[in-house]
């Protein structure tokens, strides 16, 4: 029995041998790839269909996420009411998630229930078809929502900053209007919809408490599907960026608060770079005890909350500073984010903080890798961006081992503010 009245010992988190757990690999009857994770401890269990079906393969603008939404609204022989009363019925969870190359189905169920819910899905992923009345219903949420959301400086930046980075025509720089919801037609939803997801690539992803016959549980309802039949896809990637760095949006005259998105372009997960740039932005800006964090809110009060990231899309980067701060201190605050960015290029950063952030870091890790579904979602990552399974590992030693004059090249190279474009929303 542990003696509460001794305190444990404590171990940082740099110290742990952390290890991805193995997945499973087996094809379908059709060629569909399945990892799977094996996790008996809980009666639940997780299966993802990722497909191609981005918005980087549409033709017209929200055709793709549109798509995506309405397989739940309605087949052959289901309601969108009688679809989402049978998955309440049985205590289960059907999401879907449309992305800029992927768009998947997830479902959360209890285990038993998998050999009555599987063949739904099925059927989501064959036969939908797409009820006019649930597209007008969709087209007017959306554009009601929309219509709401434009009013926020925040929600506009976001547009806004990834068509300066991209391009409007670049998969990642596109966004949505009001026209484009109007022109949304059943005979295009279905187009796409029958060449991205009845005769798409599709790769399936499982995690939990999977029962003995799961291969031929799969085999049954998806083994016969036409997936994977298809040539992949070339994907135009054709760069528009704004050439103007500097961006000034008065969106709502008499606002109080104002949206700053200071952001550059920047590689994928497989430059050499990518791993040790996540270390430096955690140190700049990535997590509640960072340089942004502790010079913005705690010092200046400027905000609430500042954070940098780099976003994770498959094809390239982009190194992004997010904040919200009060409209007479938009500039102010901006002008400390390049101070930041000019102190990590002139002066190494401390053994202590350097030593924090690893621990916060690796921490972090940790509890993303609590359960088997946290699993296997890594794994995902992984497989989706074509990584090699030494990415986990690679990415643990460098957190425990990248130095501080690595950290000062490296905010030489990428923190230099002529790279960053600056967009400020009021």
């Amino acid at each position: 029995m542990l003696n509460r009245s001794v305190q444990p010992h404590i171990v940082d988190a740099t110290n742990f041998n952390l290890h991805l757990k193995p997945y499973e690999f087996f094809k379908l009857d059709n060629g569909i790839p399945v990892y799977a994770l094996r996790a008996p401890e809980q009666e639940v269990a997780f299966v993802e269909w990722v497909f191609f079906a981005g918005n980087a393969h549409e033709k017209t603008n929200m055709t793709a996420s549109s798509v995506n939404h309405l397989l739940k609204n309605g087949t052959k022989t289901k309601t969108a009411f009688a679809i989402n009363e049978f998955f309440e019925f049985y205590g289960a969870y059907l999401n879907r998630h449309c992305y800029h190359e992927t768009a998947s189905v997830k479902l959360h169920s209890l285990s038993r229930y998998l050999p009555q819910l599987l063949p739904v899905v099925s059927e989501l992923l064959t036969e939908s078809v797409f009820p006019e009345e649930e597209l007008f219903i969709y087209r007017q949420n959306q554009k009601q929502g929309l219509e709401v959301n434009l009013k926020k400086c925040d929600f506009v930046a976001n547009r806004l900053i990834d068509e300066y980075l991209y391009g409007f025509t670049h998969p990642y720089g596109r966004y949505a209007t009001a026209a484009d919801y109007d022109n949304l037609d059943r005979d295009s939803l279905f187009h796409f919809y029958n060449k991205y997801y009845v005769n798409g690539r599709c790769i399936l992803f499982i995690a939990g408490n999977l029962p003995d016959d799961i291969e031929l549980l799969l085999n049954k309802n998806f083994g016969s599907l036409l997936c994977n039949q298809a040539t992949p896809e070339i994907i135009n990637y054709d760069s528009g960026a704004e050439t103007e760095k500097k961006h000034f949006i008065l969106n709502d005259e008499n606002g109080v608060q104002g949206a700053v998105r200071i952001a550059r372009n920047f590689p994928n997960r497989h430059h050499p770079d990518f791993i040790k740039a996540q270390v430096l932005n955690n140190i700049f800006g990535g997590y509640f005890g960072s340089r942004l964090m502790s010079n913005i809110r705690e010092d200046k009060g400027y905000t609430y909350g500042i954070h940098s990231f780099l976003q994770p899309h498959i094809h390239e980067s982009a190194w992004m500073i997010s904040t919200e701060a009060g409209r007479d201190v938009c500039e102010a605050t901006i002008t400390e984010i390049f101070k930041e960015m000019k102190r990590l290029r002139e002066e190494p950063v401390e053994e202590e903080e350097l030593h924090l952030v690893r621990n916060y870091m690796i921490g972090s890790i940790l509890g993303d890798l609590d359960g088997p579904f946290q699993v296997i979602a890594r794994w995902k990552n992984y497989i989706i961006n074509n990584l090699g399974e030494d990415y986990f590992n690679n990415s643990i030693a460098t957190i425990k081992n990248i130095s501080a004059p690595a950290l000062q090249e490296l905010a030489n190279k990428y923190f230099q503010p002529d790279a960053f474009y600056q967009l400020t929303v009021i």
